[in-house]
């Protein structure tokens, strides 16, 4: 293909991204200003996913070729009380989704979680390690990848982990609030996995479609695990925002039997990222580099 039709191949090509207001949707919007494909955001105001009727009335009116759902229910304690709720964010919204784009023949990313891991492991998860969820929340999730993958064929699951940005709520501003407020502070320190920019994970959303448009991705479906680069607990990410926003504060390493909440999480989340990187020709980040240029758009 010429360089010249690429372009206009580029143009042509329109990008449908749901959950808009969240910190993966506000991150694409950033990266859409400087991209030339043609980009519609969503979130529940514009379209409400659980109404199958609204989604193929949306997909008739604009030709989608690209969809990116970053929509979810992402309330995981909340969601081991309110199941229906989550199913219906995780489950049924993601099974209209993929109907529509089977019909239209959209490519769908469905952004998933390490929380459908149960998290007993002691080596980095790899796709080909069966899922084993052990909350509402990864329980959910992992129906919506059966489901976008069963019903879509033209589906990639992308599970990623510990997601933060400069936008929404996340555990960086947490974290932040809570060192100016307090003078003593415990985190979990056996929890292991990486934090993950969600800046990063847009750009690598947006190479992946590149790479679709040159290459096609009907040999590269299915599952794929991305997070930064390197390994944290929850205590060293802590650590981390407070070195570098030279927060001083004590910072006490908690057990997880020392903080109970309802729902369960994986003890072991740390991903495998060499399915990604060597399908698409990545460079990933280290967590810590990603962290610092987060911090500095927060202050600016």
């Amino acid at each position: 293909m010429q360089i010249g039709s690429m372009d206009n191949q580029a143009k042509n090509t329109k990008i449908l991204v749901t959950g808009a207001k969240g910190q993966l949707g506000s991150e694409l919007k950033i990266i859409s200003a400087y991209e030339p494909y043609q980009f519609v955001f969503v979130d529940i105001e514009e379209l409400d996913l659980t109404d199958g009727t609204a989604v193929n009335a949306f997909f008739n009116t604009h030709k989608i070729d690209f969809c990116i759902n970053c929509a979810a229910y992402t309330a995981v304690d909340y969601a081991e009380k309110n199941k229906e709720a989550a199913r219906a964010v995780n489950v049924d919204a993601v099974q209209n989704l993929a109907e529509a784009c089977t019909i239209n023949n959209t490519f769908l990313f469905q952004i998933s979680t390490d929380f459908v891991f149960r998290g007993n492991t002691s080596l980095p998860l790899t796709e080909e390690i069966e899922p084993d969820p052990i909350s509402v929340y990864g329980s959910t999730k992992l129906e919506g990848e059966i489901v976008a993958m069963s019903t879509n064929p033209r589906t990639l699951v992308l599970r990623t982990a510990w997601l933060y940005s400069s936008f929404g709520n996340n555990f960086v501003k947490t974290m932040i609030r809570l060192g100016k407020e307090r003078d003593e502070l415990g985190v979990i320190a056996d929890q292991i996995g990486t934090p993950t920019y969600a800046g990063d994970l847009a750009k690598t959303i947006i190479e992946i479609v590149k790479f679709a448009q040159e290459n096609g991705l009907d040999e590269n479906r299915g599952v794929f695990h991305y997070s930064n680069e390197g390994v944290a607990s929850w205590y060293d990410f802590a650590k981390a925002i407070f070195d570098l926003k030279s927060i001083d504060i004590n910072l006490k390493p908690l057990k997880t039997t020392e903080y109970v909440t309802s729902a369960k999480r994986p003890q072991y989340s740390l991903m495998d990222k060499s399915r990604i990187k060597s399908t698409f020709n990545l460079q990933i980040p280290y967590w810590r580099d990603s962290l610092k240029n987060c911090l500095e758009l927060l202050e600016d």
